[in-house]
């Protein structure tokens, strides 16, 4: 095997700054990989943060993993490395899923480019539009958040997610429901901000009429997710807690989870994310496609992963001009129906700009097999 994968970190400025219960964002950090053998180029990018703040990785350790563990792993394949050979490479590393997953879906399109394949042909779905929804961070004042949710419905979001967090929560949602009216599907996203001491708390936005209450609590809290999940009120949906296969099938058995937020980059890849879906729909749990501001690489194959038939509920994908004015890749807008729609091409469809690469990348790494 002769390759090459270049990892490269970017700094890309967003629109407007981007508050959770963890924290604020005015510029993604994000690290991206392309894997280059026999002249085809696969691009892949990861949703780790500069520090482990939503998950136990971060992005220099998944740059020394990948460089340190992986690749010697896959550095004795014969021939061309297809993404099979690949995950029985990786099979004795435990955790490091974002690891994981940066190099594997980064070979994945390069593999499909060669086969001139479509990601959706692989996933045996079929390509169509894909109902999205916006994903509001905290803002500081209650009338910037109404400001904020009218330009979002009228750039057609059909569903709206607010993050919450203690002392930020009825206020908000009652503010958005009576503003908007019932008619609107809402749902909120703590990222573990709580604890199961506020299962009272929590109780009371059941009069909201919410789709979900998204990770309450720490990702380990399961029985309290069960507990919470017990009363039959709000749906309950699990996204930080599920990092694998095994994790997304003990929340189902244990009853800790209404719906699960698959992020593929979070669970090890598009291949994992698929099985977990899989999980899912056989055992009757709706799913939806989460986000973390992906660029463009990372939008187009989460559109086409949300084409899949346990995808029924409007995934956190969002148009390109909703958090960044310039991408590294075709920008993706909502169509008059509220959709997106996977682009048509090989791999994940995607042309990757590289002078805009070059612009945005703030440190930048090739190594060679």
């Amino acid at each position: 095997m002769s390759a090459t994968v270049t990892l490269r970190r970017l700094a890309m400025p967003l629109v407007r700054p981007f508050r959770t219960s963890k924290g604020e964002e005015t510029v993604r950090d994000v690290l991206v990989a392309s894997w280059t053998e026999d002249g085809v180029t696969g691009w892949a990018e990861s949703a780790a943060d500069a520090e482990p703040i939503y998950f136990p990785e971060y992005i220099d350790g998944v740059r020394g993993a990948i460089e340190q563990v992986l690749l010697p792993l896959v550095a004795g394949v014969s021939g061309v490395l297809t993404t099979g050979a690949l995950r029985r490479s990786f099979a004795g590393v435990p955790g490091n899923q974002l690891a994981r997953g940066l190099l594997e879906t980064a070979v994945l399109d390069a593999e499909l480019r060669r086969h001139q394949m479509p990601f959706v042909d692989f996933l045996c779905s079929v390509r169509r539009p894909i109902r999205v929804g916006v994903s509001v961070g905290i803002p500081g004042d209650l009338d910037t958040l109404l400001a904020w949710v009218a330009g979002y419905l009228e750039d057609g979001y059909r569903r709206v997610k607010l993050k919450i967090a203690p002392g930020w929560d009825l206020a908000p949602v009652r503010a958005v429901r009576e503003a908007f009216g019932d008619d609107l599907p809402l749902q909120v996203d703590a990222n573990q901000a709580y604890t199961p001491a506020d299962i009272p708390l929590l109780s009371r936005l059941d009069e909201f009429g919410l789709v979900l209450i998204e990770q309450p609590f720490a990702r380990h809290e399961l029985l309290g997710h069960a507990k919470l999940a017990a009363r039959h009120g709000t749906p309950v949906c699990l996204d930080e807690s599920v990092l694998s296969l095994d994790d997304a099938m003990t929340a189902i058995r244990l009853g800790a989870a209404d719906v699960i937020n698959i992020k593929p980059s979070r669970v090890g890849g598009y291949v994992t994310a698929r099985q977990i879906h899989d999980v899912c729909l056989a055992n009757g749990v709706p799913v939806f496609c989460g986000g973390t501001l992906e660029t463009a690489v990372g939008r187009a194959a989460n559109l086409a992963l949300a084409t899949l038939p346990g995808f029924t509920l409007p995934g956190d994908i969002s148009a390109t001009s909703r958090y960044y004015a310039a991408d590294i890749g075709p920008s993706f807008e909502l169509d008059a129906d509220g959709c997106l729609t996977p682009p048509s091409g090989p791999g994940f469809g995607v042309e990757v700009d590289l002078d805009a690469v070059d612009e945005f990348t703030v440190e930048s790494t090739t190594l060679s097999l």
